[in-house]
C-alpha cells in the first residue's frame, strides 16, 4: 500500500527525512516500510540528535573487551572473567502504566545481559519522582517500586543497590533508569550479529501481540496529556516467562549452534532484524505469517513494530534447528523458524508468498540523518547562582539536623528496597544502604562492586561540573567498599533536544562525563539516551546517570558505610570548604535549586581514591563513607547508623557553621580506623601529599560536634536513626 503525501508525519518523520529516504531508495516507501522508518529513526532508536557528541566518549581501556555498540559492554575482570554491564531508562512508558512500565524495563535491560551469554546477578535502579505530598507522585512511586521489586524477584535477581530523588520538576515525568550486570568467561561471550547465508532466523519465547505498538515512538516525543493516553504503547511484562527464557539460552548457549542472537527492545522484530543484518554486513529474509501470534488479524506492520515482552530472535547454524528447539522445548519454550540470512544486505519482509517489504538493512539501522542543533545557555543560570544566602545566625543545628534528614532524597529508602531481594542466589557480601553494593563470586576471591549515582540539582545549576561530579562520586561510592573502578554506563535523561538551552544542557552534560572519565579511567562501555523528557509543564532538570563498576581482588578487604568500635580513630579525607550552592540544606532552607555548583578538582579526587584503596588494601580502615548530599554532618550521622553507635566530633573553626556541617564539598570521606594504624595513614597521606585530619572517636550513644570549642549538635542516635529511617514510609502513607 503506498503511503499518502503527509503519511510520514504519521510515524514521526519530517519532510526532510522522508525525502532522505525516498533518494536512498530511489522510489517512495510504501507504509509497511515507511512505519518502518518511522521507529528506527525516531530518536529513541536512532540516537540522531546525540550520536555525533557520544563519539566524543572515551570508550576504550586495556580491560575492555566490548565497548558501545552492543547489546551491553564487557569488562575483563581478569582469571577468564568478565562483566557485562548497562543501564536504560523506561520513563515515558511509566508515567503512563507505573506497575508495567517499570516492570518491563527491568525485563528489557535484563534480556540485555544474558543476551551478551551472561548469568546475571545483579539489578540496580536510579528514579526520579515529584514530591511525595502530590497524591499523583505516590501513586508513581509506589507502582514503580512494586513494578521493579515484582519482576526482579520472580527472575530470582537480586536488586542491590539504586538512588531515589524528588523534586518537583519530575511531577509530570518521573524517570526510571535500570541497570543489570552479569558474570561470565570471556570465551562465552555471544553477538548480536547475523552471518552465514541460510542459516535459520528463529523466533523464541512469547508470542506476538499489539501491546506496546509504537513504544519508539512515543519515547520519542514530550509527554502531554494526549500522548498520555497511549496505553496501548505501554509493554507488559511476564517475568515467569523471561526466567525460562534465560535459562534456555543459557543452556542453548553451552553448545555451537548460536551464530548471532538480539532480545526484541524497542522497535520489536524492525529492530532486532535489521540492526543484527547490518552487524553482522549481511541481509536477513522473514515470513511475517510464521510469527506465533497471541491476537488475531494482525497486520505485517503490528507484527514488526509490535515490542511485546520476552522475545528473542537466534540465527542459528543450518542444520541445528532440531537441536535448538529440543532445548527451547524441555524449557517449555517454543523457538519456530521464521526466516534466514542472506547475503543481500537487505531486510526483507515477506507475507507468505509476497514481499511486503524490502529495504537495506545498514539505512534503516544505522543512517538516520544525524542532527547538530543549535545551542544556547540558559538564562536562568545566571539568576539561580548568582543567588547568596545569609547564614542562620544562632540556628539551632540540632533541628536543622533532623530536618535534613527527613527529607526524602536523603532519608533511608528501607521503604524501596525491603520490597526487593537482594540477598537471592546468596552471592550478596553488601546490599543496599552502603555506599555501594557487593558481590562476591564463586568463580574466585574477587567481588564485584556496583552503584548507580547522579545529582540533578548541580548538573541544573551547572551541567558540566554536575556531570563530572556524577563520575566522580560513583567511583568515589566504589573506592569507599574497596573497590577500584573499572568502567561506567551512563543514563542521559534530558529535555527535548530541539529547544537550545535543552541541547546545551546535553552538550555540557557529555564533556563532564568525558572529562571525568579520562581523568579516572573510566571508560563509558554502554547506555541509554532519554530525551523529550518533558511536559506542558517544563522540562525535568538535565538529569545524567552514572552505573559504575569496580573490582575487589579480595573479597575479605570488603568494607562498609558505617562506624564498628568503640575508640576508633575518626579521619576525614580530604578539605570542607565553603560549597552551599545546589545543596539540599540550601534547598530546604530557601525552597529552591540555588547557587554555585560546588567545584570538583578531578585530580584531587583521583588522589583521594588512591589514598583510600591504598588504606583498605592495607586494612588499615574499619569503614569508610563518602560526604555527598547533606554534607559532613548527614554523613557522621549515616555512619553512626546500622550498629547505633555514637561518634564525638571537633571541627576547626574555620568556615561559617552551616557550610561546615551541611555544605556539600567535594573529595571527601569520612573513615574510621584503631588509633594503631593513624601513623600509616598519615605516612600515605603524606605520600601523596593529600590532606587529611582527625576529627573525632567513635564512641557513646550521641552525634556530638563541637566547631571551635562550641557544641553545636548533640542528638541521640536512635532519635536521628528513627527520624531517618522512617520519613519516606511515612511520606508515603501521608
Amino acid at each position: 500500500m503506498k503511503p499518502s503525501t503527509l503519511d510520514h508525519f504519521l510515524v514521526g518523520l519530517s519532510q526532510q527525512e522522508y525525502d532522505l529516504i525516498c533518494n536512498r531508495l530511489e522510489r517512495e516507501p510504501n507504509w509497511l516500510e515507511l512505519s518502518m522508518f518511522g521507529v528506527m529513526w525516531s530518536e529513541h532508536c536512532s540516537y540522531k540528535n546525540s550520536r555525533r557528541l557520544l563519539k566524543t566518549l572515551p570508550v576504550t581501556g586495556t580491560h575492555i573487551l566490548q565497548g558501545p555498540g552492543e547489546n551491553a559492554g564487557v569488562v575483563d575482570i581478569g582469571e577468564g572473567l568478565a562483566v557485562v554491564m548497562k543501564v536504560e531508562s523506561h520513563n515515558h512508558p511509566s508515567a503512563v502504566e507505573p506497575y508495567q512500565g517499570a516492570a518491563t524495563g527491568v525485563g528489557g535491560i535484563i534480556r540485555d545481559i544474558f543476551t551478551m551469554g551472561a548469568r546475571p546477578v545483579a539489578l540496580l535502579n536510579s528514579l526520579r519522582f515529584g514530591e511525595l505530598d502530590n497524591s499523583r507522585t505516590r501513586y508513581l512511586f509506589e507502582n514503580v517500586v512494586k513494578g521493579i521489586g515484582d519482576y526482579g524477584n520472580c527472575m530470582g535477581i537480586p536488586t542491590v543497590g539504586g538512588e531515589v530523588y524528588f523534586d518537583g520538576h519530575y511531577r509530570g515525568n518521573p524517570l526510571v533508569n535500570a541497570m543489570c550486570a552479569g558474570v561470565m568467561r570471556h570465551e562465552d561471550i555471544k553477538y548480536a550479529r547475523a552471518s552465514g547465508s541460510g542459516n535459520p532466523v528463529m523466533l523464541v519465547g512469547a508470542a506476538t501481540g499489539r501491546d506496546g505498538m509504537g513504544g519508539a515512538a512515543f519515547a520519542s516525543v514530550e509527554l502531554t496529556r494526549e500522548s498520555q493516553e497511549r496505553k496501548s504503547a505501554v509493554q507488559v511484562g511476564d517475568p515467569f516467562m523471561e526466567k525460562l527464557l534465560l535459562e534456555a539460552c543459557l543452556e542453548l548457549f553451552k553448545t555451537d549452534a548460536v551464530v548471532a542472537i538480539q532480545d526484541l527492545g524497542a522497535a520489536g522484530l524492525t529492530s532486532s532484524c535489521c540492526e543484527m543484518a547490518s552487524r553482522g554486513n549481511s541481509g536477513i529474509a522473514i515470513d511475517v505469517l510464521k510469527v506465533p501470534r497471541r491476537e488475531e488479524n494482525m497486520t505485517a506492520v503490528e507484527v514488526m513494530l509490535s515490542e511485546s515482552q520476552e522475545r528473542m530472535l537466534v540465527v542459528v547454524g543450518r542444520g541445528r534447528e532440531k537441536e535448538v528447539s529440543k532445548i527451547f522445548d524441555k524449557w517449555g519454550l517454543h523457538g519456530t523458524v521464521i526466516g534466514e540470512v542472506t547475503d543481500d544486505c537487505l531486510l526483507t519482509i515477506l507475507e507468505g508468498s509476497q514481499v511486503v517489504a524490502k529495504l537495506p538493512a545498514r539505512l534503516l539501522a544505522d543512517e538516520a540523518p544525524m542532527f547538530t542543533r543549535s545551542s544556547r545557555k540558559p538564562e536562568y543560570i545566571e539568576e539561580k547562582t548568582v543567588f547568596e544566602m545569609v547564614e542562620v545566625a544562632g540556628g539551632d543545628m540540632n533541628s536543622l539536623l533532623a530536618r535534613l534528614l527527613q527529607r526524602p532524597s536523603i532519608a533511608s529508602k528501607e521503604w524501596v528496597y525491603e520490597q526487593y531481594d537482594y540477598m537471592v542466589r546468596t552471592g550478596t557480601v553488601t546490599g543496599p544502604g552502603s555506599d555501594a553494593a557487593v558481590i562476591g563470586l564463586r568463580e574466585a576471591k574477587k567481588a564485584i562492586a556496583f552503584t548507580i549515582d547522579g545529582n540533578s540539582s548541580y548538573c541544573y545549576l551547572d551541567p558540566f561540573k554536575g556531570s563530572a561530579i556524577a563520575v566522580a562520586e560513583a567511583a568515589r561510592n566504589l573506592v569507599c567498599s574497596g573497590a577500584k573502578p573499572l568502567a561506567i554506563t551512563d543514563g542521559l535523561n534530558f529535555g527535548s533536544p530541539e529547544r537550545e538551552e535543552i541541547f546545551w544542557q546535553f552538550e555540557e552534560s557529555i564533556a563532564g562525563i568525558a572529562e571525568a572519565c579520562r581523568v579516572l579511567e573510566t571508560p563509558v562501555i554502554s547506555g541509554n539516551v532519554s530525551f523529550y523528557n518533558e511536559t506542558e509543564e517544563g522540562a525535568i532538570f538535565p538529569t545524567p546517570i552514572i552505573g559504575m563498576l569496580g573490582l575487589i581482588e579480595d573479597v575479605s578487604k570488603t568494607v562498609r558505610s558505617h562506624f564498628k568500635n568503640e575508640g576508633d580513630v575518626i579521619v576525614l579525607l580530604g578539605e570542607n570548604t565553603v560549597e552551599l550552592g545546589g545543596s539540599e540544606y540550601l534547598k530546604m532552607m530557601a525552597g529552591d535549586t540555588l547557587g554555585k555548583c560546588p567545584n570538583i578538582d578531578l585530580e584531587r579526587e583521583r588522589l583521594l581514591h588512591t589514598l583510600c584503596l591504598e588504606a583498605i588494601n592495607e586494612r588499615l580502615l574499619t569503614s569508610a563513607h563518602d560526604c555527598s548530599e547533606g554534607g559532613l554532618a548527614i554523613a557522621l550521622a549515616e555512619c553512626c547508623f546500622f550498629e547505633g553507635i555514637g561518634a564525638d566530633i571537633t571541627l576547626r573553626d574555620t568556615l561559617r557553621a552551616d557550610a561546615l556541617l551541611f555544605g556539600e564539598a567535594q573529595s571527601r570521606i569520612v573513615v574510621s580506623l584503631d588509633n594503631s594504624k593513624l601513623t600509616r595513614l598519615e605516612e600515605l597521606s603524606d605520600n601523596l601529599d593529600f590532606p587529611i585530619e582527625i576529627i573525632g572517636r567513635v564512641g557513646g550513644d550521641s552525634l556530638k560536634i563541637r566547631i571551635g570549642g562550641n557544641e553545636v549538635i548533640s542528638s541521640p542516635v536512635r532519635e536521628m536513626e528513627k527520624h531517618w529511617r522512617e520519613a519516606v514510609k511515612c511520606a508515603v502513607e501521608y
